[in-house]
């Protein structure tokens, strides 16, 4: 009875840098967000700043966020659950080198790679000059919605690829062996095995694109020229 005890408290001190960490950096920037969401300039509390969000401004940024927000999870997922399969399949993602090249480009700095695709889309930028040396016409993707949408896949990849990874990884291949030996197929494997057992890192990757890419005002600002007004950046022009 004593051990038991002695291990819960040991468990409760374990998790106490978590609890301080959780208070400082999700609940007291929460209520600050709260604050200033239910009051004035003058600290006094108000409604309006919920009712603005009804105005036709606020309805056109937040309706043209939340489209590219899911067209950029979509994208996202039919681009990283496929390359998930081929890393489980050829062994690659075991030895770390494919999953390091996936979070290298995270370790450089957001605003660089951000400015690296206006440069790339730009309409003296690469991408136009390799068209035009191959004979091909220029594309107009500077300041455009493609070129936020291609901002944002490139940067929230990494963020589907490695938890659909993680979970593919972990399914036991003698599940499978045992479902060929009973006659499944290829199909049927993954409709019945492989998809439902890596659909909590599914839900995990969806969650962790769809959140980011919907407030995301950086990339508009910068490949989008400003002129696409995302709820993002209406929020930053408040602010």
């Amino acid at each position: 009875m004593r051990r038991r005890w002695g291990s819960m408290n040991k468990k409760k001190l374990l998790s106490g840098p978590y609890f301080v960490w959780m208070i400082l950096f999700t609940i007291i920037p929460l209520l600050v967000i709260a604050w200033y969401g239910f009051t004035d300039r003058t600290g006094a509390f108000t409604l309006a700043n919920v009712r603005a969000i009804a105005s036709p401004e606020h309805l056109k940024a937040l309706g043209l966020s939340l489209s590219l927000s899911i067209a950029c999870t979509i994208l996202c997922l039919l681009i990283a659950y496929p390359l998930a399969m081929i890393l489980k399949k050829s062994g690659m993602g075991k030895k770390g080198f494919v999953v390091f090249i996936f979070i290298l480009p995270m370790w450089m700095n957001f605003i660089l790679r951000v400015l690296a695709w206006q440069m790339i889309l730009s309409n003296n930028g690469i991408l136009n000059l390799l068209l035009q040396k191959i004979g091909l016409e220029p594309v107009a993707l500077a300041n455009s919605g493609a070129a936020i949408m291609i901002g944002v896949v490139y940067d929230y990849l990494p963020y589907m690829v490695l938890p659909i990874f993680n979970a593919v990884s972990e399914i036991d291949e003698d599940i499978i062996d045992a479902a060929k030996d009973l006659g499944a197929g290829g199909f049927t494997i993954f409709r019945k095995i492989i998809f439902p057992l890596s659909v909590p890192g599914l839900l995990s990757g969806i969650v962790m694109v769809f959140v980011p890419s919907m407030t995301s005002f950086v990339i508009s600002d910068i490949l989008g020229g400003g002129k696409l007004q995302l709820i993002g950046n209406i929020i930053e022009q408040e602010f």
